[in-house]
């Protein structure tokens, strides 16, 4: 038996379905924000690979962006709970954000991403979350509700990880000086 296409045609008019079989335009607020969520999540593979030392924090996060992903993309009420994010996925990160402050110097200054590789594609993670949360933000606030706080917290984390990830290779940080 032959593998399915992976092409359908069933998106060349500009709609697509949604998880509840629902066809919407593919210019719909939530297909941008799942589309947002999707390129974060491709943008985490990269800091894997580029951050070996937050390979299973990273991944985990992957998991619960296709979590966030199902949630948006469901247009019904009756599979919601399925898709939501467990108790406690935001204070995780909270907790993990101080744990990795701890371990920094305070930052007194704007800082210039580009120390090190690794340390730029965790920057570049958190301005695609950052991105993906304003997305969010046009959604029904059931669904804004559950994910925003997520993708909020995650951006954060990300600046934290960069951070790490300079110092952790040797690089100092360059702060923003004013030109005079």
């Amino acid at each position: 038996m032959s593998e399915p296409k992976v092409y359908t045609r069933g998106g060349d008019a500009g709609e697509t379905s949604m998880l509840s079989g629902e066809r919407i335009s593919k210019a719909d607020p939530a297909i941008a924000a799942v589309g947002d969520l999707d390129e974060l999540s491709v943008a985490l593979g990269f800091a894997r690979l580029a951050f070996k030392k937050r390979n299973d924090t990273l991944k985990d996060i992957q998991q619960k962006l296709y979590q966030l992903s199902a949630l948006v993309s469901y247009t019904g009420d009756q599979h919601a709970d399925k898709f939501k994010l467990e108790a406690g996925a935001v204070e995780a990160l909270e907790a993990l954000i101080d744990e990795t402050q701890e371990t920094l110097p305070p930052l007194k200054e704007f800082i210039y991403p580009g120390q090190t590789y690794a340390s730029c594609t965790l920057h570049q993670a958190r301005v695609i979350a950052r991105r993906a949360e304003r997305g969010l933000a046009l959604l029904p606030n059931e669904k804004r509700n559950a994910a925003i706080p997520f993708v909020n917290r995650l951006s954060d984390l990300l600046f934290v990880l960069a951070r790490e990830a300079d110092r952790e290779a040797g690089a100092d940080e360059e702060g923003y000086r004013e030109r005079r």
